[in-house]
C-alpha cells in the first residue's frame, strides 16, 4: 500500500509516537501474545522465543486401563474416563456427567471397572415397564387358568344319564327337547305338603318345550302336556306318559315320530332340582299384569299385580298352577316360559356371573341338578340357554294373549328380565 493512499487514515488511525503523552503501547492481539512464556529447557523451542507452547501435564493411568498417550482425552488419562466428564464429575457444562464413562463396557446393565453407578434389575431406567406388563401377564395367565379349571369342573359334573334313540331322521339346526318332570326327589316332607304334591310322582312330564337354533333366531314350541299321540311300542296316549313309561329315550322318540324333527339334545329337570336352582341364583323376579287367585291344587298362594320375587317353592307352584285360568294348559305354558325366560336372565346378569360366590353355586347346582345327553357338554348347554333367553315364540297358541277372566280376576303373566 502507498503513502499515499487517501483511505490509509479512516481504517488504520496514526499512532502517537511511544512514550509521547497519552499514548497507550498497541496491544498484540495475536495467539503467540496470549501464551505464557516457556519454561527453559521443556518441549519444542525451548528458550527458543514466544512461539512455544506451555508445559503438558504428566500421563495419567486411569483406573479402568492402562494410560494413553500423553494429552489424549481418550485411553483413561484425564479425559472422559478419570476426570471431568461424562461419568465421574461435572461435565462441560458444570453440571453432572451422563452415562457410562466413554469406552467403558456396559455389558450385563451396569458399566464396568471404576465410575458409574451400578443399577439393581428391577431398578434399571426401563424396566419399570416390564415390571408392570409382567404382573399384568401373570394376572391374565391365573384368570385363564381359572376359568379353564372351573369349565373342566362343572363340565365334570354334568348328569349325563341319557341315551338318545338311535333316528335315522335329519334335520337343519340343532334341535333341543326340554322337560319338566313332576320328579319328587329332593322334595321335603314340608314341600310336599304345602305344594299338595304326594309321596309318589308319576314322573311324567309336567312341562314339554323344543328349542330349535342354528338356522337364524331361536325358536321355542310348546308341547301342551296332554296331546293325545301315538307313544312307539305303547298305542296312544298323552304324550306327558311317554316319559313315566319308558323315560327320556321314550319321549325323545316320541316327540320325533309325532313332529319328523330329530332331536339332538334332551334337558330335563324335576320339581326339588328346580326349587334348589332358584334358591342358588337368589329367587326368579316374576311379574304379573293382574292379581291372580290362589289356587287349592297346586298350592298356589295367589299373587298381587305387579312384580314378585319367587323363591324354590313358590316358583314350583306358580308353574304349575292351572286352574286360576279359564284356558288352563295353554296359560300354564305361557307362565312356563316367562319363568324360564326370567330364570336364565337373572342367571345370565352381570350380577351373577361377575360374582363368584353367586355364580359357583348356582352353576354347580345346575350342572348336578339338569339330565342331559351323553353326548352334551357343557359349551352346548350354555349355548342353549342364551337362545333361550331370546327364543321366538313358535306356537300360535302362545303368541295370542289370553284376556282375564273377569269373574275370577286372573290374568296372564308379563315377562320381566330385571334383576
Amino acid at each position: 500500500m502507498s503513502d499515499e493512499d487517501p483511505w490509509q487514515g479512516w481504517y488504520q488511525p496514526e499512532q502517537p509516537p511511544a512514550g509521547a503523552p497519552g499514548s497507550e503501547a498497541t496491544r498484540d492481539m495475536t495467539m503467540s501474545s496470549r501464551m505464557p512464556p516457556p519454561s527453559p529447557g521443556n518441549g519444542p523451542g525451548a528458550g527458543g522465543g514466544r512461539g512455544a507452547w506451555p508445559d503438558q501435564p504428566p500421563p495419567v493411568s486411569g483406573a479402568g486401563g492402562p494410560a494413553g498417550r500423553p494429552g489424549s482425552p481418550y485411553g483413561g488419562g484425564g479425559g472422559y474416563s478419570a476426570g471431568p466428564g461424562y461419568s465421574g464429575g461435572p461435565g462441560y457444562g458444570g453440571g453432572p456427567g451422563v452415562g457410562a464413562p466413554y469406552g467403558a463396557s456396559t455389558y450385563g446393565g451396569a458399566p464396568a471397572g471404576g465410575g458409574g453407578r451400578r443399577w439393581r434389575f428391577w431398578g434399571q431406567p426401563g424396566r419399570h415397564g416390564r415390571r408392570i406388563a409382567l404382573i399384568i401377564g401373570v394376572v391374565i395367565l391365573l384368570i385363564i387358568v381359572a376359568i379353564g379349571g372351573t369349565y373342566f369342573w362343572l363340565n365334570g359334573k354334568l348328569n349325563r344319564t341319557v341315551t338318545l334313540p338311535t333316528s335315522t331322521i335329519t334335520s337343519a339346526g340343532t334341535n333341543w327337547l326340554i322337560a319338566g318332570s313332576d320328579q319328587r326327589t329332593g322334595i321335603s316332607r314340608g314341600q310336599r305338603a304345602q305344594l299338595h304334591l304326594g309321596a309318589n310322582g308319576a314322573d311324567a312330564s309336567d312341562s314339554l318345550m323344543l328349542l330349535h337354533m342354528g338356522t337364524g333366531k331361536p325358536v321355542l314350541i310348546s308341547i301342551p302336556r296332554d296331546s293325545y299321540v301315538p307313544i312307539p311300542g305303547h298305542g296312544s296316549n298323552k304324550i306327558n306318559a311317554a316319559l313315566a313309561i319308558g323315560g327320556p329315550t321314550l319321549l325323545v322318540q316320541t316327540v320325533e315320530s309325532v313332529t319328523g324333527l330329530k332331536i339332538d339334545h334332551y334337558m330335563g329337570i324335576g320339581f326339588g332340582g328346580l326349587a334348589n336352582v332358584v334358591n342358588t341364583v337368589g329367587g326368579v323376579r316374576i311379574c304379573v299384569k293382574t292379581a291372580i287367585q290362589p289356587d287349592s291344587f297346586s298350592g298356589f298362594k295367589g299373587m298381587a299385580a305387579g312384580c314378585h320375587n319367587l323363591s324354590g317353592t313358590q316358583a314350583i307352584a306358580f308353574v304349575r298352577d292351572r286352574h286360576s285360568f279359564a284356558t288352563s294348559d295353554l296359560q300354564r305354558i305361557q307362565d312356563q316360559r316367562a319363568f324360564l325366560s326370567a330364570l336364565l336372565s337373572k342367571a345370565t346378569s352381570p350380577g351373577v356371573y361377575l360374582n363368584p360366590f353367586t355364580a359357583l353355586p348356582f352353576a354347580s347346582t345346575a350342572a348336578s341338578s339338569i339330565a342331559v345327553d351323553k353326548g352334551t357338554s357343557l359349551y352346548a348347554l350354555v349355548q342353549a340357554a342364551f337362545a333361550l333367553r331370546g327364543a321366538a315364540d313358535g306356537h300360535r297358541a302362545d303368541r295370542e294373549r289370553q284376556l282375564p277372566d273377569e269373574r275370577r280376576g286372573r290374568g296372564a303373566v308379563e315377562q320381566d328380565t330385571g334383576t
